[in-house]
């Protein structure tokens, strides 16, 4: 931590608020899994208010997904990415790049000409089904010594499914996606990752075989990480409802799953935190569960949805939320600390999509009671966001 920076924000902040005695100054979080949807699909979301709602929800970094129009799979295709980066962020964004060409598994990205410009390479969205391609990929980025970030599913284990395979689909008449579609591929690539010796991550994990494949990779020395994010560790099937608000890719799986990841947060298997906000315009997710694209958003009240169903439930501390959050994000990506937030912790709310700084509103977490809130978040020395200049209703315990 930089001292002289810590000590020059809370001056700065103790002019705006006074008394700081009973606020909680953290380190910026860093999410590495945040879809802002420009270039391509800015009615969904764009680099600026993709980066507001960040700086609302006290992140200093992200890393922003590959899934745009043009993919991040060149030089020229990157470069239109990053000067809107330049030109309207109000923090730290560091873009993926692409594993394939289109993400489309086919043949490799240019990844030599574009290892440079991005924080590691991913084809999230999709899962890379080829075995050959993977190995290709990962042989690659070891050379360039960039990680592989890997969605994980295989598209044959699928079959038309949109939530969890198991009491709510079958109840309600759903089609549902097993977890074997997402550890199968975790097996595969952890084969590869000893292997080759790649820096492998595996995204948003959800069930109980995944968490244990993990633990045993990294006993055995692989270099393997690993994240989830808040809604698979506080939901479960068995809060679903007919609502769009409720599909996300990998969905909401059992109450058994979610309690081995609890465990693999107390037990350091599962390294990361990230929110894989995916918003959508609100049309789009008014389709319910069947015809609403999967995605939700989370950068806004990640940390208040985490330090309230697990700090204050006693199941973490919260320097270890911290650690998950903002610490162990920035030592795997190599991400350099970048500002701190300033949280009333002792502050509740009520979750508000309608006051999001987001464009997307959709949220299993309507209406819930919620502690923490962010006062202010500073991006090295800058101001990002401060909630004297917004218009949120908090209630003080």
């Amino acid at each position: 931590m930089d001292k002289a920076l810590y000590d020059e924000i809370k001056k700065t902040a103790a002019e705006i608020y006074g008394d700081l005695s009973d606020l909680a100054v953290l380190p910026g979080f860093c999410d590495v899994h945040v879809h802002f949807r420009e270039p391509g699909f800015s009615y969904k979301e764009t680099i600026h208010s993709g980066s507001l709602a960040a700086a609302h929800g006290g992140h200093t970094a992200v890393c922003t997904m590959p899934n745009l129009d043009p993919v991040p799979d060149s030089i020229q295709h990157l470069k239109v990415q990053t000067d809107i980066i330049a030109r309207d962020a109000v923090i730290s964004v560091y873009p993926y790049g692409a594993i394939t060409k289109g993400e489309q598994g086919k043949e490799l990205a240019d990844m030599d000409d574009i290892a440079n410009s991005v924080i590691a390479f991913s084809d999230d969205g999709k899962g890379v089904q080829d075995e050959g391609m993977m190995r290709a990929a990962m042989q690659k980025a070891k050379a360039l010594g960039k990680i592989i970030a890997a969605h994980c599913e295989v598209d044959s284990l699928l079959c038309g499914g949109y939530i969890h395979d198991g009491v709510y689909a079958k109840a309600h008449g759903h089609k549902g996606i097993c977890g074997k579609s997402e550890y199968a591929q975790i097996e595969r690539d952890i084969k590869l990752a000893d292997e080759t010796k790649c820096k492998y991550h595996v995204c948003h994990i959800s069930c109980r075989e995944s968490v244990e494949l993990i633990r045993d990779a990294k006993k055995s020395g692989v270099d393997i990480t690993c994240e989830t994010a808040p809604h698979y560790l506080i939901l479960d099937e068995n809060d679903l409802v007919e609502d769009g608000r409720f599909k996300m890719n990998p969905p909401l799986r059992s109450s058994a799953d979610r309690a081995a990841l609890i465990e693999g947060v107390e037990s350091g298997v599962i390294d990361m935190i990230a929110t894989d906000h995916a918003p959508h315009s609100v049309e789009e997710k008014s389709r319910g569960l069947k015809n609403s694209p999967f995605g939700i958003v989370g950068l806004e009240i990640a940390f208040p949805l985490l330090y309230t169903n697990l700090v204050r439930q006693n199941i973490i501390s919260l320097n270890r939320l911290v650690e998950l959050m903002a610490t162990k994000p920035r030592e795997r990506f190599g991400i350099e600390q970048s500002g701190f937030s300033i949280w009333d912790l002792n502050e509740n709310f009520e979750v508000d999509s309608g006051k999001f700084l987001s464009k997307g509103r959709a949220t299993p977490f309507e209406g819930k009671r919620l502690y923490g809130v962010n006062k202010l978040t500073f991006s090295g020395k800058d101001i990002v966001f401060n909630s004297v200049n917004h218009n949120h209703q908090y209630i003080k315990e």
